[in-house]
């Protein structure tokens, strides 16, 4: 079975490399679904979960904000943050969640806190939806 190098890599460390038989991420304009040999291109990312398949394993990793570039056998996501679900704490993801539905509940708040809560919620969800899929 045909593969292409996946790496994934923050401003702080290289968080994941290995070799991947299919990528799925979602970007701003949609989902997309990435196998060897894929055209080139460059695309934002939404704050959402990645699935990598090896042989018959998938793997979630979590990634928040970003850009995926693919090129010939390697495709690149350069992420604000990312997360493996072993790193994840689920107790303070859901509290991180409940923090940020409150706040969205409440309601009048400026644009710029309305969006912070908003992200804070996507950042939340996509952490315990990566966490619950080991």
């Amino acid at each position: 079975m045909s593969t292409f190098t996946l790496e994934i890599v923050t401003p702080e460390h290289i968080v994941f490399t290995e070799e991947v038989n299919s990528l799925t991420i979602r970007g701003t304009e949609g989902e997309l679904g990435i196998l060897p040999g894929h055209i080139p291109f460059v695309t934002p990312l939404k704050v959402a979960p990645i699935e990598a398949r090896i042989g018959g394993k998938k793997i979630a990793i979590a990634v928040h904000g970003g850009f995926a570039e693919v090129q010939g056998d390697k495709a690149i996501i350069l992420a604000e943050s990312a997360e493996m679900p072993e790193d994840i704490d689920l107790e303070r993801a859901i509290a991180s969640r409940e923090r940020a539905e409150r706040r969205l509940a409440r309601g009048g708040q400026d644009r710029v806190d309305q969006r912070r809560a908003e992200l804070a919620l996507q950042r939340a969800v996509t952490r315990i939806n990566v966490a619950n899929s080991k």
